[in-house]
């Protein structure tokens, strides 16, 4: 019994100094809503605005709800960076909350998020930004 609990608390040093605990790869969850109305928002902010790290991982949880027009594959919206685009950031949003696992850029930049569904009334204007700081 003693040796088991030695070695118990030996392993815990060991994840707790290389930062292999529970939690830590876990990726920080960003709500956001890709309205009826062609806006993006996110949820508990008052603008629409990703802050983040440089290399930080995001998990965004987005809503997507149908505005008057959709695209002919059913998509409602998208989430678009074009400058990023070969790093994953062009999603195709359909009716319903689906998470989505990205990692921010690591270059520290202002960087413009955009619908490029034609969405209906408003579709032009559909942008936010992620902002990505050390």
């Amino acid at each position: 019994m003693r040796m088991f609990f030695c070695s118990a608390l030996l392993l815990l040093a060991a994840a707790v100094s290389t930062g292999a605990s529970a939690g830590n790869s876990d990726p920080r969850v960003i709500e956001l809503i890709a309205a009826s109305d062609n806006t993006f928002r996110l949820l508990h902010e008052k603008s629409a605005v990703i802050r983040a790290k440089p290399g930080e991982l995001l998990r965004l949880r987005i809503t997507s709800q149908r505005g008057s027009e959709q695209a002919r594959d059913g998509a409602t919206h998208s989430l678009v960076i074009r400058a990023l685009r070969d790093q994953g950031w062009d999603l195709r949003l359909y009716d319903g909350t689906k998470d989505y696992d990205l990692k921010a850029p690591d270059v520290p930049a202002e960087y413009l998020v955009e619908c490029t569904v034609k969405c209906g009334r408003g579709h032009d204007d559909m942008r936010m930004k992620l902002i990505v700081v050390k």
